[in-house]
Order: C-alpha cells, then structure tokens, then sequence
C-alpha cells in the first residue's frame, strides 16, 4: 500500500514537472502570436495615420501633429473625383484634359471599404485601454529647403500590454541598443520620410 501511495506521489509531481516544462516551452510562442497579431492592427492604423497625414498635406502644404485637426479634416474634407480625358486638338494624344466629376469627402474615399473602420478611433493606441499615439509634426531644413515632416509612434509597451512584461522590456532594450525606437513608428521627424520601420 505503502508503494502505491508513493508512486501516484511521484505520478502527481512528474505530471506537474511535465505541465511546468511545457507552460515555460510555450510563454515564448504565445507572446510572440499575440504580438503578431497586435503588430497587424498597430501597423494599420499608422498606414492609416500616413494616408490621412497625405491628403492633409495635399491640401493645407503641411502636416498636422494634431489628431483633432487630422479627424476633422477626414470627416469634412472633400477632395476632386478627376477625370482625365484625350485634348482633342492634340494631334499627338500626349495632352490631357482634367475634368472634375464631382467631389467625394477623404473619409468615403479613404475608408469607406473598411466596415470596422471609426474615424475618431485614429488617436488611439490598439489593446491599450486608451493610451494615445505619439503624433508630431513640424518641417527640416535639407539644403536650404524646408521640408515638411510628421512622426506618429507607438511604444511596444503600449500595445503590447497585459503580454509578459520581461519579454516586453527586453524587445524595447534591443531595439534602443541599436539607435533605434522602441516600438513601431511612422515617418520621422529627422528625415523627410513617411516609411515605418517595420517596412
């Protein structure tokens, strides 16, 4: 009786060894999916943040570190359906003619193939329970020019929240080792780019 008891001890305590190995195996693959698939939703919404920041500059030869402005100007702003046809006096086909078909506001030309999609949602940070994006705007000098640029930034501990926060920390510490921002990012405030840095 007394070999029984001791074998479902050992049982007991190599079932939870065995349970213990596989949880630790596997907090490194789980925090990698989830981070994949917030990483999916981050990177949308600053390819979002990039395409509004476009049309804003288009129309007001700047960009804005304003999301107050930025929604505004979606929601209201319209831009030309154009329509570009042949010049008939042109013998040579190479002129065009642009005909304005009407105007379209940038949020139905922009998003208006995006169910999910909410404007005033563009600030926030996904799974941060609020948390705002870094937004910045201003202009740099390259050769005696002034350049308009606009920054948005998203720390991985923002969005990466409620994951395991070694792991977390330990990302954000080797992207800084290498000069370079500790989350994803938009354009850049240094350069005149609109790249992200996952591209």
């Amino acid at each position: 009786m007394k070999d029984i008891i001791i074998k479902l001890g050992l049982a007991v305590v190599i079932i939870v060894l065995g349970y213990m190995i596989y949880a630790s195996l596997m907090k490194p693959i789980h925090f990698n999916e989830a981070r994949s698939q917030r990483e999916v939703e981050v990177i949308q919404r600053l390819k979002d943040i990039r395409t509004a920041q476009s049309f804003f500059k288009q129309a007001n030869s700047r960009y804005t570190k304003s999301f107050d402005s930025l929604i505004n100007f979606i929601q209201r702003y319209e831009i030309p359906v154009v329509k570009l046809i042949p010049d008939p006096s042109d013998t040579t086909f190479t002129k065009t003619i642009a005909d304005t078909l009407g105007y379209v506001k940038v949020s139905d030309s922009l998003f208006s193939k995006r169910k999910s999609f909410n404007v005033n949602d563009l600030r926030f940070v996904p799974h941060s329970n609020g948390k705002i994006i870094e937004l910045n705007a201003g202009s740099i000098d390259r050769g005696g020019v002034k350049v308009s640029v606009f920054e948005a930034k998203i720390p991985f501990k923002d969005y990466l929240a409620g994951l395991e926060e070694q792991r977390i920390n330990n990302l954000a510490a080797s992207r800084e080792d290498i000069n370079k921002f500790g989350g994803l990012k938009v354009g850049s405030m240094d350069e005149p780019s609109t790249d992200g840095n996952w591209e």
